[in-house]
């Protein structure tokens, strides 16, 4: 038996109360019918008793305390999933916006996900290959893995994340396929166009599922915007063993509607006005990435944030760092330099690479080039600040080559551009060609039979020099002294 109730108790913000409520479950979904005969959507998110308060989807606008009925549906919110959810775009409570009708469901999935068992976790194993040289050389995505990219406003994390799209593959045919499914939140409606007109012009779009909550959408469905992505990823990875990347865009935007919404719920702020629970809700949504046992799929994730005046230390960058396996981190100076995409190599790292790289998925030499590669880089670091102290003509040779090393590796390495899409082979050669520049002494991180059959001095000469011929010209002269 449906029973319904007439009234409302009280109205707050995006939350509704009503009294004397029996058999309610926590999560369940509500149809509110207003006094002009349209309904609404809610969920319940709060019990004491027989009052229940009712988070209201498309907000509380219109809604009288009198006139409006109530109905539980008796089951939390469920997305309606079948294969062809590929290509197509939805809102951020999974509602087609494309015109192109209803999803004809197979099945119905709650979208606050199962519990995982952690003894049915499959170890990740094996890589996913972006095209952008420093993240599959230096910090390479795994897959079943979760690695978040912490940015800052006005950095091109969206055109990053448009290029992941664009270029991302797995490295071998192991399960149905690969797919993407990205989840916007809170984006102005120019970058969602954005979005959409980038996968369309090349050609992905068959292979994405677009979730979009815009930044007038109202953020009760900016909060069911990354569950329901993650309902259709576990979907396809675990029910159709396909390959699945995640994005998530942007994740603080996620997290200022929990701050709001915890809010209006009266509920005591922590740290930034964010509610005590934050971290927990975080991890309820990235622990939904990984392999399970019996399953050809796997979900792997990048969850895209913006760190507000690029503070490392805030809330949802802070949390984030502690729940996933590592980070990709963009720098700022990287950026005003015109480098893209700007990659900051030492704050980065994948947690997972070692166990996914190496002979058997990309190359017997990556661990060794990756190490090099981090540990002349850092040179570069400390090269840097010396020169800023005493003047570049002061350092000794060996600084001054590392400096050289320094410009090339940012120019040639980092700086890839947007359409540029390198092989994991591509990848690396470059890598050893760039440390060829440097001394064989100075490659110290490298055993000698790998340094011999990789390491060629002059061929880096004569490759940088034709591209470069101003830093070659100091590269000879420090050479000969």
């Amino acid at each position: 038996m449906s029973l319904r109730y007439k009234g409302l108790s009280e109205i707050n913000g995006p939350l509704v109360v009503l009294d004397h409520v029996q058999n309610a479950s926590f999560d369940e979904i509500v149809e509110l019918e207003l006094e002009n005969g349209s309904t609404r959507t809610g969920r319940i998110v709060q019990i004491e008793g027989e009052k229940v308060v009712i988070q209201v989807f498309e907000g509380t606008n219109k809604i009288s305390l009198v006139n409006t009925t109530t109905r539980l549906m008796g089951h939390p919110m469920e997305l309606p999933l079948s294969k062809e959810i590929l290509g197509r775009t939805f809102n951020g409570a999974g509602k087609p916006i494309d015109n192109l009708g209803n999803v004809f469901a197979e099945k119905r999935m709650d979208i606050n996900g199962l519990p995982l068992n952690p003894v049915s976790r499959v170890y990740p194993r094996n890589y996913i290959n972006t095209g952008i040289s420093s993240i599959d050389a230096l910090m390479t995505l795994i897959r079943g893995q979760k690695l978040p990219i912490f940015s800052g406003s006005g950095m091109p994390h969206n055109q990053l994340a448009v290029q992941i799209v664009k270029q991302a593959n797995i490295a071998d045919k192991e399960g149905a396929g690969f797919c993407i499914v990205f989840a916007a939140m809170g984006v102005k409606n120019d970058v969602a166009d954005y979005f959409k007109r980038s996968f369309e012009e090349a050609g992905v779009m068959e292979r994405v599922v677009m979730f979009v909550n815009l930044a007038n959408d109202p953020i009760i469905e900016r909060i069911l915007t990354p569950r329901c992505a993650l309902t259709a990823a576990e979907y396809l990875a675990y029910e159709k063993d396909m390959q699945v990347l995640v994005i998530l865009s942007d994740m603080t935007s996620y997290c200022e509607a929990v701050r709001e919404f915890s809010s209006s719920k009266g509920e005591i702020p922590g740290r930034k006005g964010y509610p005590g629970y934050l971290y927990s809700d975080l991890a309820s949504l990235y622990e939904r990435a990984g392999i399970i046992k019996g399953s050809k799929g796997s979900v792997t994730q990048i969850p895209i944030l913006t760190m507000p005046n690029d503070d490392i230390t805030h809330p949802v960058p802070d949390l984030t760092g502690y729940i996933t396996e590592g980070q990709i981190s963009l720098d700022r100076n990287l950026d005003q330099m015109g480098i893209y995409p700007p990659v900051g190599v030492l704050p980065s790292l994948s947690r997972l690479m070692k166990d996914g790289i190496g002979e058997g998925y990309t190359r017997a030499d990556h661990s060794a080039l990756s190490n090099q590669l981090f540990a002349s880089y850092a040179k570069v670091s400390d090269a840097k600040s010396l020169a800023s102290v005493i003047g570049e003509d002061e350092l000794s040779d060996i600084d001054k080559k590392y400096m050289l090393f320094g410009n090339l590796f940012e120019e040639h390495f980092l700086n890839q551009g947007f359409d540029c899409n390198r092989t994991i082979d591509e990848t690396l050669d470059l890598g050893w060609k760039l440390l060829s520049v440097l001394p064989k002494s100075e490659l110290d991180r490298v055993d000698d039979e790998v340094l011999d059959k990789f390491y060629d001095h002059e061929s880096a000469v004569q490759e940088f020099g034709l591209k470069e011929e101003k830093l070659i010209k100091e590269l000879e002269r420090s050479v000969n002294g």
